[in-house]
């Protein structure tokens, strides 16, 4: 990481290029820093005199955008999503940065032009048109993110379309797969799929559960997201349902103390050559298989959310209770969410079958009367 910060300091830019290192501290906010590295980092790479730059006066004050190494922008926003952003989303954009700098190796950004963009979206369209969909949109966040720092000028993405997809219903598992699904699962995963489908929760959500997250007196499990404007770790409470009460107090009473998490795992790890205990990440592949075991059609996690929306909704039961519950905050996103076809939905179309019944007899009546004339 090129640019860190120390408490009680601020922030620091620290880089090697050409064999050298140059480092400058300390910056009141991370912006400044960046603003400053880049600026040295044009110094060293034009031959000019190596000065440290100035501080910038204040984040309202703008300095002439420089030109920088893709990769650099690449890394810094990573480094921004590894912060603000969930671990999720954070991968995602690890694998499109590993496929961009393998893509354009050794480019700066004013070398990256809309054709060239265009270019790379058409390769990733062969995987479909929502890969490539969502290859733009993060490559334009990713402008505008160095944009906003004030360290490139414009954004080549800006002005190009997103390919026309065939969107269709989301396919949500009726009970009878959940359940088959739940008896193909060992205990362990059992456990871990009940609490998913019981809070509504978000993988993530379930992923960083811990103990002191679990409320048994007050019957309701505190999760957290960072689903929320600026990326803040943002709590809500959910009432826990008997069969979830139960399943935790049991999971708790033979917890091991030294492990804080709800749901955690033991595995070997690559990058430290040792066997590690942590939480799990996202199981991208844990309900695939269960599926296939099970014999039913494959479903993801986040089709659980929106079978416990939709049966809520069935249920009658408001549409902000559901919101609170799904932790959304915006009820347009809820309403995505309820896939029941509603009564007054049946009621409407039963009331369009009279009218339009009665309008068709009394147009064949008048027709009849007409032809019987004189």
């Amino acid at each position: 990481m090129s640019v860190y910060s120390k408490p009680g300091k601020g922030w620091r830019y620290d880089f090697i290029l050409k064999g050298k290192r140059y480092t400058s501290g300390w910056f009141k906010i991370r912006n400044q820093a960046y603003l400053a590295e880049a600026k040295k980092r044009e110094e060293v790479e034009n031959g000019a005199p190596l000065v440290t730059p100035p501080q910038p006066p204040s984040w309202e004050v703008r300095t002439t955008p420089t030109d920088m190494a893709f990769l650099d922008l690449v890394n810094k926003r990573l480094d921004y999503l590894k912060t603000y952003k969930s671990d999720t989303h954070y991968t995602q954009n690890v694998y499109m940065a590993r496929r961009l700098v393998k893509a354009w190796p050794g480019v700066t950004c004013r070398q990256i032009s809309p054709d060239l963009v265009q270019q790379y979206i058409a390769t990733r369209g062969r995987s479909g048109p929502s890969a490539a969909n969502r290859e733009l949109r993060n490559l334009r966040a990713l402008f505008n993110f160095g944009i906003k720092l004030g360290l490139i000028q414009t954004n080549p993405t800006q002005g190009l379309e997103f390919m026309p997809v065939e969107r269709r219903l989301r396919y949500i598992p009726p009970k009878e797969d959940i359940a088959k699904v739940l008896l193909a699962a060992d205990p362990d995963t059992q456990n871990y799929l009940l609490a998913v489908i019981d809070t509504l929760a978000r993988v993530g959500e379930i992923n960083r559960l811990t103990w002191t997250d679990v409320d048994f007196t007050g019957k309701y499990v505190v999760l957290y997201t960072r689903k929320k404007r600026g990326g803040h770790l943002t709590p809500r409470k959910v009432a826990m349902t008997s069969r979830l009460h139960a399943m935790l107090l049991k999971r708790f009473r033979q917890r091991d103390p030294a492990h804080p998490w709800v749901f955690w795992r033991r595995a070997w790890s690559q990058r430290a050559g040792q066997f590690v205990t942590g939480p799990y990440q996202y199981r991208q592949r844990l309900l695939g298989k269960l599926c296939s075991q099970a014999g039913v059609r494959p479903f993801a996690f986040h089709a659980l959310r929106h079978f416990g929306a939709s049966l809520l909704d069935q249920a009658k039961v408001p549409l902000g209770s559901i919101q609170r519950i799904l932790g959304h905050e915006s009820r347009t996103t809820t309403e995505i969410y309820l896939h029941a076809l509603g009564e007054a939905e049946r009621e409407a179309m039963e009331i369009f079958e009279r009218v339009s019944s009665s309008a068709a007899l009394e147009g064949k009546s008048r027709t009849k009367s007409h032809i019987a004339a004189p």
